[in-house]
């Protein structure tokens, strides 16, 4: 499984996180983000962690209606990678494993539960520079053929 970012610090104890995050392409050339508002805006594939016992198309959906409150539909794997982070919403140092997916937004049904959450449409030429995550990056720039 293919790496991005810094490789893992010896002697710190990762917790191993999975997660799923999803493309949601609009139209031929757009894509829904969530941006988490902070002092920096960070834009993301809208999606999270797996809770345990929770399996992962489950959690696809209800990672996407907390970030984005879109419903989305089809879901198909793209792929995964890993990177190994300091996550401090919840003070640990994590081996998060990221499965990639694509789906088909069907309708938003209320707003972003997710604090400082927002959802926004933009050009996928344009996310592509935006996303946060280097992993994310690839795989939208894979999908979008940019």
């Amino acid at each position: 499984m293919k790496r991005y970012g810094n490789p893992p610090i010896a002697g710190k104890k990762y917790i191993r996180r999975p997660g799923a995050y999803v493309i949601l392409p609009v139209g031929h050339d757009q894509v829904l983000l969530t941006v988490q508002n902070g002092p920096v805006p960070d834009f993301q594939l809208p999606g999270g962690g797996i809770d345990p016992g929770e399996h992962v198309i489950p959690a696809l959906h209800r990672e996407v209606l907390e970030e984005t409150g879109w419903v989305i539909a089809q879901p198909k794997y793209l792929g995964a990678y890993k990177r190994y982070v300091y996550m401090p919403e919840y003070d640990l140092w994590a081996e998060k494993i990221c499965a990639i997916y694509t789906a088909r937004p069907c309708y938003q049904l209320h707003p972003p539960l997710e604090p400082d959450h927002i959802e926004m449409v933009m050009p996928m030429n344009v996310a592509v520079d935006l996303l946060g995550s280097a992993g994310d990056r690839d795989y939208l720039r894979a999908f979008a053929g940019v």
